[in-house]
């Protein structure tokens, strides 16, 4: 039996079939065709200004890696006229976060980009793991999520750069509007689903370039690109609501390869009926608020094996390096439409009525909050009560009107005299 050729050459073999459609593709092509619909994602929402500054959210994994590479790549290919670097979070994860900094450093050498790294323990005294070993597994993912993203936009303030952007996926954003229907969150799901979020409250805004991107394609293109990239899942991720999200929205992508897709418009359509003064920002969803705290989508902590998954992502990679051919395997499922009685019994119940934002500024940290205290404030209060006096230690070098010296000092006892 021939080779199959490539669907749009029609020349060279097809080594490739695209999670998002099954066309079969050959090698150049898929690179070609994912860079291209990244440049439309662009120009189509425009994302960038000429000249500007933009700091990339790079954690080591396949999605910021994938995203640095191709943004160098259009950035000189259609002349965006961007001054790119990378901007890393360090959380204090032994055997995980230390090592992805590493495929950081090296990536930073390979794109001829600047690098700057952030830790936690330099904005609030704390590590993830001296966070876990005081609360537990469970959970620990609610304070990582707060912490990285006020590290994100603290980073960028010190470099004095007002556009990050973040690697998050259509599988990402797919992930946010099941958790949030989920939990009935309506006004959450209307920020989670904007490709950029600002607020007049912060100089800081945030793109995702990625967003209509699958996550497997990402992978495929990493793999034929030939891409440093780190690929251990982090170690605290696994009791993560996000991975049960997950799971579901995987079970629907194997019945239907377009489900993640569909989601994601589902999502942005559900976005458009939510009160501009509920959801924040322009109606229409271009320009959207987004609380202090707020999970965007899990691609930001740089799980890159998919956050309780099971490696699925690892496991693709190992295939793809067994196997560089694509096999021509294509199972078609087809789901027999079923009538829905649009006159159920909820459909006349009053509507909930969801609470407005008001926005403000932390009255501890200054920065973007709902509430008189954000969200992070109000953690560190937690643990910083229950940390044992032999473990607050705080360095006679630092200055008294220090931020990060009043965060560590809130509320608690110091023992002066003895270095951090």
């Amino acid at each position: 039996m021939p080779p199959t050729p490539c669907a749009l050459c029609n020349a060279n073999r097809a080594l490739i079939i695209r999670p998002k459609n099954h066309q079969k593709l050959c090698k150049a092509c898929f690179i070609t065709l994912f860079e291209t619909e990244i440049h439309n994602t662009i120009t189509t929402n425009s994302l960038f200004s000429s000249g500007e500054r933009v700091a990339i959210g790079a954690s080591g994994g396949k999605d910021s890696t994938v995203l640095a590479s191709v943004l160098k790549t259009l950035n000189e290919r259609y002349h965006y006229g961007l001054n790119l670097l990378l901007l890393s979070i360090d959380e204090g994860i032994k055997g995980y976060r230390d090592d992805s900094l590493e495929t950081v450093k090296r990536n930073a050498v390979q794109y001829d980009m600047p690098l700057e790294i952030v830790g936690y323990d330099e904005l609030y005294g704390w590590t993830m793991d001296q966070v876990v070993s005081q609360i537990g597994k469970k959970g620990n993912c609610t304070y990582c999520g707060v912490f990285r993203r006020q590290a994100l936009d603290r980073g960028a303030a010190r470099l004095g750069i007002n556009h990050v952007i973040t690697g998050h996926n259509a599988d990402d954003i797919a992930e946010t509007v099941m958790m949030n229907l989920l939990r009935g969150d309506l006004p959450r799901l209307a920020r989670a689903t904007s490709i950029v979020t600002a607020s007049a409250a912060s100089d800081i805004k945030r793109s995702k370039p990625l967003k209509y991107a699958y996550e497997k394609e990402i992978v495929l293109y990493a793999h034929h690109k030939g891409l440093d990239y780190f690929t251990t899942e982090c170690i605290y991720s696994p009791e993560a609501f996000r991975g049960r999200a997950r799971t579901l929205i995987k079970s629907l992508e194997r019945v239907r390869p377009s489900a993640i897709l569909d989601v994601v418009r589902s999502g942005e359509d559900m976005a458009r009926l939510v009160p501009e003064e509920v959801g924040g920002g322009r109606k229409g969803g271009k320009d959207v608020l987004v609380i202090e705290g707020e999970a965007e989508g899990g691609g930001g902590c740089g799980n890159a094996n998919g956050r309780a998954s099971g490696g699925e992502m690892a496991a693709m990679e190992e295939q793809l390096l067994q196997n560089e051919g694509a096999q021509d395997k294509e199972t078609e499922v087809t789901v027999k439409a079923q009538k829905h009685d649009r006159n159920c019994e909820g459909s006349n119940r009053m509507a909930r009525k969801l609470p407005k934002q008001q926005m403000g500024k932390c009255a501890r940290c200054g920065y973007l909050s709902s509430q008189n205290i954000c969200k992070a404030c109000m953690l560190l209060e937690g643990l910083n009560r229950n940390r044992p006096k032999t473990q607050i230690q705080v360095s006679v070098e630092e200055e008294d009107n220090s931020p990060t010296l009043t965060r560590r000092m809130e509320g608690l006892t110091v023992i002066p005299g003895q270095q951090t």
